[in-house]
C-alpha cells in the first residue's frame, strides 16, 4: 500500500503533538491519577481521524481504510492471545497457586544470600512462561515477606527480581508483549527465540554477581505459612501448558494464527471449570467451585486498552510517514546494530511496546540475528531504570518505601554492564545468524 508523506502536513504535525502529549500523561499516570489507557485511546482516535481527513482530500480514502484494517487485524490477534493468557494467570491466582509457591519459599529456611539467588533464578524461569509483571509481583511478595526485618535484603533483591523477570521474558515468545509481537509478525520462528537464553541469562547474572556481596550474609527468622491450593489447581497448570503447546502447534504446523490455538485453550479451561463447578456443588465443596467467566471479568482492561491506543497511535504515525523518517535516521544512518542497541536503551524511559511496534512497522531489512538483538534489547533495556518496565513499576508499588527509583538507580551501573554483556554474548554466540 502506498503511504502519503504527511510529516510536514498539518495532520501529521498535529498528530505528533497529540501523541507526545498523551504519552507524557502516561508517564505521569501516578501523579495525575488518570489510567494510562485513557489518553492514548483518545490520541489514537484523533490521529486516525486526521489521517482519514488528509487521505480523503488526497483522494486515497481506500488506502487509509486498508491501513486501518491491517492494524485492526494485528491488534485483534494480540488481544485474543493476551485475553486467554491473562485469564489463565487470574485462574492460577484464584486457585492459590502463587500463594502455595510463596509459602514454600518463605518456609524453606534459607539464608538471605541463598534466597537472593533462588528468587532471581525463579523470576528468570517463570517469566518465560507467565509474563514479567506477574512474575515480579509473585516474587516481590516473597521478598517482602522474607525481608520484614532486613531492608537491605529487600532493596537489593527487588532490583535482581526486576532484572531477572525482564531478562527471562526476552528468550520466550510468551515472556513479553514485545516477543509475542515479533513471533506473531513472523519475524522469528518459535524455537529461534531460545537462541537468546544464554544472552538473557548473562543479562541477569552479571548484575546479580555484583549485587550478591551487598546482600546480608544472615538468615531470616523462620516463618511457617501453611497454604493449601484449591482443588483443580494442578489441572489449571497442566491446561495452561497444554494451551501454550496448542498455540505453538497452530502456528508451526497448521500455519494459523497462534491466537486461535489460545482460544481453543480457553475452551479447555471452560470445560475444566464446568467439571469443578458440577463436582463442587455435588460435594458441597465451595473451594472446588470455579467460575471461569469471573476470571475473564478480572482481566486488566486498562492494560488491553492501553495496547489498543499505543498500537493504533504508533501505527497512525507510521501511516503519516514518521516511522519511515525514523528508520532512515536510525537503520540507514547508523546501521542495524547501533539502532537496535539505542532503541533498547530508550525502553528504560519509553515503554518497550510502542518502540517494538514502531520497529515492526518500519520493518527494516534485518537478519535473524538483528531481529533477535532488538528482541533482547527491547526486552531487557527497561531494567536500566525502575520505571522502565511494568515489572519495576509494579514492584515499586508492592514494596513501597523499600524498593524505590533511587534504590534501583544505585545499581543502574551494574544493570547497564549486564545489558552490554548480554549484547556481546549474543553477538558472539549467535554470530552465524547475522
Amino acid at each position: 500500500m502506498h503511504n502519503l508523506n504527511l510529516t510536514a502536513h498539518w495532520a501529521g504535525i498535529l498528530s505528533l503533538i497529540i501523541f507526545v502529549f498523551a504519552y507524557v500523561m502516561v508517564i505521569f499516570e501516578e501523579s495525575i491519577h488518570m489510567r494510562k489507557s485513557k489518553p492514548v485511546m483518545l490520541a489514537a482516535g484523533l490521529i486516525w481521524a486526521f489521517i482519514g481527513i488528509a487521505y480523503g482530500f488526497a483522494g486515497q480514502s481506500e488506502a487509509a481504510h486498508a491501513h486501518a484494517r491491517e492494524i485492526i487485524e494485528e491488534y485483534g490477534e494480540l488481544f485474543l492471545f493476551l485475553l486467554v493468557a491473562i485469564t489463565y494467570v487470574n485462574t492460577l491466582e484464584e486457585r492459590r497457586a502463587f500463594d502455595v509457591l510463596r509459602a514454600k519459599l518463605v518456609g524453606a529456611g534459607l539464608g538471605y544470600r541463598q534466597l537472593f539467588l533462588l528468587t532471581g533464578v525463579l523470576s528468570f524461569l517463570l517469566s518465560g512462561i507467565l509474563d514479567n509483571l506477574t512474575t515480579a509481583l509473585v516474587m516481590g511478595a516473597v521478598v517482602v515477606a522474607l525481608g520484614r526485618e532486613n531492608v537491605k535484603f529487600v532493596t537489593v533483591t527487588c532490583v535482581s527480581v526486576v532484572v531477572a523477570a525482564n531478562a527471562g521474558g526476552a528468550f520466550s515468545p510468551f515472556g513479553d508483549i514485545t516477543t509475542l509481537m515479533v513471533w506473531q509478525k513472523g519475524k522469528l520462528g518459535f524455537f529461534e527465540f531460545f537462541d537468546l537464553f544464554l544472552p538473557s541469562l548473562v543479562n541477569w547474572v552479571v548484575p546479580a554477581a555484583i549485587m550478591f556481596f551487598a546482600v546480608p550474609n544472615l538468615k531470616p527468622a523462620p516463618h511457617q505459612d501453611r497454604v493449601k491450593g484449591k482443588p483443580g489447581m494442578v489441572g489449571v497448570v497442566v491446561l495452561f501448558l497444554l494451551t501454550i503447546t496448542t498455540a505453538v502447534c497452530f502456528k508451526n504446523f497448521l500455519y494459523l494464527p497462534p491466537a486461535l490455538g489460545m482460544m481453543l485453550g480457553m475452551g479447555y479451561l471452560q470445560l475444566w471449570a464446568y467439571y469443578l463447578q458440577f463436582t463442587g456443588k455435588r460435594k458441597q465443596n465451595e473451594d472446588m467451585i470455579l467460575d471461569s467467566f469471573r476470571q475473564i471479568e478480572r482481566v486488566e482492561w486498562d492494560t488491553l486498552l492501553f495496547f489498543f491506543g499505543i498500537i493504533f497511535a504508533v501505527g497512525g504515525l507510521g501511516v503519516l510517514g514518521y516511522l519511515t523518517l525514523m528508520s532512515e535516521v536510525l537503520y540507514t544512518g547508523l546501521g542495524a546494530t547501533y539502532a537496535n542497541v539505542i532503541i533498547g536503551a530508550l525502553s528504560a524511559v519509553v515503554d518497550n511496546i510502542p518502540l517494538m511496534f514502531a520497529v515492526l512497522t518500519m520493518d527494516p531489512g534485518m537478519s535473524d540475528g538483528q531481529w533477535l538483538l532488538i528482541t533482547l534489547t527491547c526486552g531487557t533495556g527497561g531494567s536500566l531504570l525502575s520505571i522502565g518496565s511494568a515489572a519495576g513499576v509494579a514492584l515499586m508499588g508492592q514494596a513501597r518505601g523499600l524498593y524505590t527509583f533511587g534504590s534501583h538507580l544505585k545499581w543502574a551501573w551494574a544493570v547497564a554492564l549486564g545489558y552490554l554483556a548480554s549484547i556481546a554474548a549474543h553477538m558472539a554466540l549467535n554470530a552465524h545468524l547475522f
